[in-house]
């Protein structure tokens, strides 16, 4: 029987507040954009479904986190249980560029001993005019940590998709090398669910360990 999908990855996005993380997560996962979005206090969690290739669909679970200093601390418990990440700054925003190494050194402190994957993201680029930030320079920047790097504007839907898109497929390239396995007792990545199958853990284990080989 056909899985409904193949995997699941937990993805956590971070950054400044007010860069627009709760903005871009609900263009994403529910196709609206909200003119007026309140502070995201802690953490909220969304969900979405994503067809990398035909016919096969990887879950998404996404945590969206506060930027405020004061809840650092319930976001920081987050980070080792993701194996991706959208780091968000607002290229209007100069401070939130110059803040992006802060979030990214916090990240690796703290997902030890497993592996996340970062995209960086250039958000509210349909504010081309009042720019702080130029491609090449984040291009350059995320260059410099092995990451891509792409503009969008939850506002004009613009990238959205790809951002999500091309981390996720990032993602199963590696757990399809082996670089990345489901690991037991980590909620990263999880094997896939097929409908009226009831698989135990061990089970579940042995049968992504011969996927991968």
């Amino acid at each position: 029987m056909e899985a409904i999908w193949l995997y699941q990855f937990r993805m956590i996005v971070i950054g400044d507040s007010t860069v627009g993380k709760s903005c871009l997560i609900r263009r994403f996962t529910e196709g609206r954009f909200a003119q007026v979005s309140d502070p995201t206090v802690g953490v909220d969690f969304f969900s979405r479904l994503v067809e990398i290739e035909p016919g096969k669909r990887i879950k998404l679970q996404i945590w969206d986190t506060a930027g405020q200093e004061r809840f650092r601390s319930i976001t920081r418990a987050y980070y080792r249980n993701s194996v991706g990440g959208l780091l968000l700054f607002d290229i209007t925003n100069r401070r939130s560029f110059q803040n992006v190494h802060e979030w990214l050194e916090e990240a690796c402190s703290h997902v030890q001993p497993h592996q996340i994957v970062f995209v960086l993201v250039g958000h509210k680029c349909d504010l081309d005019g009042q720019r702080q930030v130029s491609r090449q320079e984040a291009e350059k920047l995320a260059g410099s940590y092995g990451m891509r790097y792409v503009e969008t504007s939850a506002r004009d839907a613009i990238n959205v998709e790809k951002a999500f898109t091309e981390l996720t497929r990032d993602i199963f390239e590696l757990v399809k090398r082996g670089d990345i396995t489901i690991q037991e007792g980590w909620e990263g990545v999880k094997s896939g669910f097929v409908p009226n199958v009831v698989h135990s853990s061990e089970e579940v284990m042995k049968s992504d360990r011969r996927c991968l080989c």
